[in-house]
């Protein structure tokens, strides 16, 4: 596109917050937000750099979205750059992008939490925080009754669904209202996404403050907590939000660019200690001419994408971008570059991380480049473990960024059934009915791991359809070591990076249901327990010193009474009865 016609293109475009994308035909050559989109779109008439002089060059059209705030406009960036990928822009490899809302395209529109908005819905975001994003979904829903439910459930129904009886659907499915009521409840809803904040909140505050007239104060604190998520909702990101009194999590970046690819490694502290650390490759087109600063800001926006802000960042250089920096401000995050000190200490070590991986693959991103699912950084591990049926349990283990995070291990006891498919569902089914009831405190993963072949993956896939939780699920058998997906089978070489990460996944899941089973096994009922003065715990001091019953049996005297608790008297009663 030559100069004098971008201007002129410049000319005719909003001067309001917004995103702008420069087109080559149908491919999304780069992204870009802006305060004043008139001005930064006509200051590409003068590139200030030799990549964005390629981009401009190659570029035949430009399209515009306008947004609300300026930060939507840093949000819906994030957005694009994650879904198109622009080759001219720097983009994190392994990160999630902004939830959205969006009403369906369809004559009883649906309103649906998105990553992925369809191009003929009405979309509305993107937002930061997906919990408060569905907290007012709900409010919307128990307030204007739309529904939820896919097209397909919606289809031929012959009686309405538990969200009918919940009160969160007036169930047009099966005429409980028509379909020209039900788009007239939808136009409120709409309005409310649109910046109508009143819309909402009016109806909520009147309910609470009925039930507070109703000394009904449990549902009241419940309202008014909904009522305080609603009106911050058009508000995330507009107003000033005040840092907490100390700063209890500190994240460091460090950077290192080589060649067209950049790594980042952060440094999570809380309370003062080191805690976490990870490494994160972006593709940087043409090295990221502007250097380190535009690294840094395409990496906070889009790896904060699903998560929480630390209280202050630390990095090596500023990263020149007002939108970013103002963002930062008004979510309360401190952003500093230490000269010296302690604080200068970890962004040496964040450096020193980040160029050790400078030029390498992130075994995360090649899994989930080969598998084509949008991240493989926090994956789930499962496996299920019994003797012929009897003590069935399963595992549930967590690597993140490849390696196992402990403190999310979780464990459970499965009925006693001598049929891994149905027990590897029911382990799958319980993971996916905590997580749809929000009573996980755990994120959701990126992916499943099911130890197991392609029964234990549909069994396990059943489970995620049934309960409605939208989490890819892949099976990976020990006996050739393949990769199994709900469409096809891949045979990694045995070198591969990526199918080791899963290898350890699935054999720790092991690990952890073994041991678990042996703990479950060991605490069945013996005949140790009707003798006198043999109480749970001496009983599993016996049988971990001599390892069953019939072992107990055949001990001395003496070695009976060198069990700690096991006093002669005991021991001789042990012998009698045993």
């Amino acid at each position: 596109m030559q100069a004098e016609r971008l201007r002129e293109r410049a000319s005719d475009l909003p001067r309001e917050p917004g995103v702008y994308q420069f087109l080559d035909g149908e491919s999304t050559l780069y992204v870009g937000k802006a305060v004043d989109v008139r001005s930064r779109v006509r200051s590409y008439a003068d590139p200030r750099s030799a990549r964005i002089r390629r981009m401009v060059r190659a570029a035949d059209a430009i399209d515009v979205a306008v947004t609300d705030t300026e930060t939507q406009a840093l949000l819906l960036e994030a957005n694009l750059i994650k879904r198109h990928q622009p080759r001219y822009n720097v983009r994190l490899k392994d990160d999630k992008s902004y939830p959205m809302v969006q009403l369906t395209d369809h004559p009883v529109p649906r309103i649906e939490i998105t990553r992925d908005p369809s191009e003929s819905a009405a979309v509305f975001g993107p937002y930061t925080k997906k919990t408060r994003v569905e907290t007012v979904v709900k409010a919307l829903r128990e307030t204007y009754g739309l529904r939820g439910c896919s097209d397909h459930k919606y289809s031929g129904r012959d009686r309405p669904c538990l969200d009918y009886e919940m009160g969160l659907c007036t169930a047009p499915c099966t005429g409980e209202i028509d379909e020209a009521a039900y788009r007239k409840a939808v136009e409120p809803v709409r309005r409310f996404l649109s910046g109508e904040t009143g819309i909402l909140a009016d109806p909520l505050e009147s309910a609470m403050e009925d039930a507070a007239e109703s000394a009904d104060f449990e549902r009241a604190a419940h309202l008014r907590d909904r009522l305080a998520a609603v009106e911050r909702f058009h508000g995330e990101g507009g107003e000033a939000v005040q840092a907490h009194g100390g700063e209890d999590t500190v994240d460091v970046l460090g950077v290192a660019i080589e060649g067209e690819e950049a790594t980042v490694a952060r440094l999570r502290s809380e309370g003062g200690k080191l805690v976490d650390r990870d490494r994160f490759t972006l593709a940087a087109p043409y090295g990221a001419d502007e250097g380190v600063p535009t690294v840094i800001a395409a990496f906070v926006v889009q790896h904060y994408a699903e998560r929480d802000l630390p209280d202050a960042l630390l990095l090596p250089q500023r990263h020149d971008d007002e939108e970013v920096a103002a963002w930062l401000d008004a979510e309360g995050v401190a952003v500093r570059v230490p000269g010296a000190g302690r604080e200068a200490k970890l962004v040496d070590l964040a450096l020193k991380n980040a160029r050790r991986n400078v030029g390498g693959r992130d075994e995360c991103a090649m899994l989930a480049d080969a598998l084509e699912i949008d991240s493989a950084r926090r994956i789930e591990g499962f496996d299920v473990s019994h003797a012929q049926g009897k003590s069935a349990v399963g595992s549930d283990v967590t690597f993140v960024g490849g390696s196992a995070e402990k403190p999310d291990y979780r464990r459970k006891k499965l009925d006693d059934e001598n049929d891994d498919y149905a027990n590897m569902r029911r382990l799958v089914a319980w993971r996916a009915r905590r997580a749809v009831e929000d009573r996980d405190d755990r994120p959701d993963p990126d992916l499943l791991l099911i130890d197991g072949g392609k029964g234990q993956l549909e069994a396990a896939r059943e489970a995620l359809e049934a309960e409605r939780w939208d989490v890819p699920a892949v099976g990976l058998a020990k006996s050739e070591e393949r990769v199994i997906t709900p469409d096809r089978e891949h045979s990694w070489p045995s070198d591969a990076p990526h199918l080791h990460l899963l290898q350890r996944v699935r054999d720790e899941a092991h690990r952890f249901a073994v041991q678990y089973h042996q703990t479950v096994r060991d605490e069945v009922k013996t005949v140790l327990d009707d003798v006198p003065g043999i109480g749970p715990e001496t009983r599993k001091r016996l049988l971990g010193r001599f390892g069953s019953v019939e072992n107990v049996r055949e001990a001395s005297l003496e070695d009976l009474t060198s069990v700690d608790g096991v006093g002669e008297k005991t021991a001789q009663t042990v012998k009698s009865r045993l």
